[in-house]
């Protein structure tokens, strides 16, 4: 039974974000997310729109989500990966190279991100009240 690991803040949970979570679901039996704690994004000087709490409760109604724990620092993934008996971790292709010393521990695979997507060029728009109209064409267009 291959258990897929991956991690992120998954902040306004988007097409690039299910995407990827499917696309890493497709690669083992499990997929477990750990999500990044709302200390660590402090620590990280990131900002999420929604608690953790929030953003775990709508992780687990992702039907490709087997399982989320918390992410409280850079260092912990060897640890997870060792705990939870990890045969891969994934990450989008904006980290590529940035974990691949934890291929002493079990695969590591980047895949391609969902272009024209992201949580914080919705933020960007979102504050700038640009329509959703032209967005959803760009995702749409991506996935194609």
């Amino acid at each position: 039974m291959a258990l897929v690991l991956t991690y992120g803040t998954f902040d306004l949970l988007h097409v690039g974000h299910i995407n990827l979570l499917s696309r890493a679901r497709a690669l083992g039996d499990r997929l477990v997310v750990g999500l990044s704690s709302d200390a660590f994004n402090a620590l990280k000087n990131k900002q999420s729109t929604q608690c953790y709490a929030d953003r775990e409760a709508v992780l687990r109604a992702v039907r490709y989500v087997d399982d989320v724990f918390p992410e409280e620092t850079w260092a912990q993934k060897a640890d997870d990966i060792r705990r939870l008996g990890a045969d891969l971790l994934v990450m989008g292709s904006d980290w590529s190279g940035h974990f691949d010393e934890l291929a002493a521990y079990c695969q590591v695979r980047y895949l391609p991100r969902t272009e024209a997507i992201s949580s914080t060029l919705l933020k960007t728009m979102i504050r700038q009240g640009a329509p959703a109209a032209p967005l959803a064409l760009a995702a749409s267009a991506a996935r194609r």
